[in-house]
């Protein structure tokens, strides 16, 4: 090991304990590996020098390190903690917030109310109508028959979560027993959630969502994020339904993550690679959501050029973030083959079996998004994913809810 080498590991094992008090930053696999190495290189200098020889350059530059390390990291703890002043969250827990009603102003926009719904729940679900994480919450509730009601939000101005500190979709409130709702965010945590209460309805829904709570922490890059802990487990404590194994559950979880990490994050660059192509999508999304029924003429047409303006950059952003090439569809195409060659595998018509597992429903709600697009129509084409799609589509729609509108302010589209 060099002397540059040693003196800047030095430096690291500094920082590191800098870190643990207060810094919050954590480094990289890597990094701790160095500062392991020339920690047990101080230590076989320390006995040396110990023994009665005289320490050697190295170790006198080591222990220079070490005393320039220490000062570094605690300037650098002091430097963080004064730009950031929520640094000292790292691994803080928010739990799900509660609030004593529906807030004022929220609109209704319609209802899908099943007779045959036994859950006793009463959901209601803040949307865009074709975001791909809003489509997966929809498919699961569909499938499960559950009574739910929604708020279409305006993809732009977001007049309806104004009241919310978190302003992303989908979000549910959902009645607990004491007739409060608890405020859920996060796709797959909302799923997780309501699957959880099928399997313990003695339990207040309230108290189950305590199980995923918000927790922030820093990447690798020393970036903060947050993220909705156990957000992919199911918490049936002792009512683990039967013919539910260890895989099973396993199998699910990973093709859940897969959804949300990999296939969603191919629809942006797909749908929206051109111009054209993104001004097409939105006036799919309009005819979807029902935008000229919900929203007056200009916020309709705000949505849609300024939304189909917006996502074509954005998509171009997205696409070298996740190293697609120029053929983006051939990645799309690959992810769907990697999914069917799954189903073969298994030889299986769900992910699930014979009935749709939530990593069915996951997958089928992210593509349903863009159901009305070009990219659709290529991939069923292009992929034998169509087969398996619309199997699933048959039930959901087949379980589904009446429709009920409540908030009608023009003329719903042929």
């Amino acid at each position: 090991m060099s002397c540059f080498r040693l003196a800047t590991a030095t430096w690291l094992a500094g920082s590191a304990n800098a870190s643990r008090s207060g810094a919050g930053r954590l480094l990289s696999k890597k990094s701790h590996q160095e500062v392991a190495f020339v920690r047990r290189h101080l230590a076989q200098a320390v006995k040396s020098g110990g023994s009665g020889r005289k320490p050697n350059g190295t170790f006198k530059l080591a222990m220079l390190g070490a005393v320039v390390g220490a000062a570094t990291g605690s300037v650098y703890t002091l430097y963080t903690r004064w730009t950031d002043g929520s640094s000292h969250k790292e691994h803080e827990e928010t739990k799900p917030t509660r609030v004593d009603g529906i807030p004022q102003g929220v609109r209704i926009t319609k209802r899908y109310v099943n007779p045959k719904d036994t859950s006793g729940l009463d959901i209601v679900m803040f949307q865009f109508q074709t975001c791909p994480f809003c489509c997966k919450v929809r498919a699961f509730l569909d499938y499960m028959g559950i009574s739910y009601s929604v708020v279409e939000v305006d993809a732009v101005l977001r007049q309806d979560i104004r009241w919310s500190s978190v302003k992303k979709v989908p979000m549910v409130l959902i009645r607990q027993q004491d007739g409060s709702y608890v405020q859920m965010v996060d796709s797959s945590a909302i799923i997780s959630l309501i699957a959880t209460y099928l399997q313990d309805k003695h339990t207040d829904i309230g108290d189950l969502a305590q199980f995923y709570p918000h927790i922030s922490f820093f990447d690798d890059d020393g970036k903060k994020k947050q993220d909705i802990l156990n957000k992919y487990f199911l918490m049936y404590g002792e009512h683990t339904p039967k013919g539910v194994t260890r895989d099973i559950e396993e199998v699910d979880r990973k093709w859940r993550t897969w959804a949300d990490d990999t296939l969603v994050h191919l629809i942006s660059p797909n749908c929206y690679q051109t111009m054209g192509e993104s001004l097409e999508t939105f006036e799919w999304f309009s005819k979807a959501g029902e935008w000229d029924v919900h929203f007056p003429k200009w916020e309709r047409d705000l949505m849609v050029y300024c939304g189909a303006t917006a996502m074509w950059a954005i998509a171009k952003i997205l696409k070298r973030r996740h190293a697609l090439t120029d053929d983006v569809r051939s990645h799309m195409y690959d992810a769907l083959d990697q999914w069917t060659a799954e189903l073969k595998k298994r030889n299986t018509k769900f992910m699930g079996g014979k009935q749709p597992s939530l990593a069915d429903l996951s997958v089928f709600g992210v593509l349903s998004s863009m159901e009305g697009c070009q990219t659709f129509k290529d991939c069923l084409k292009n992929t034998n994913i169509g087969k398996w799609f619309y199997d699933v589509k048959a039930l959901v729609e087949k379980n589904r809810g009446a429709l009920q509108r409540e908030r009608i302010e023009g003329l719903a589209p042929l």
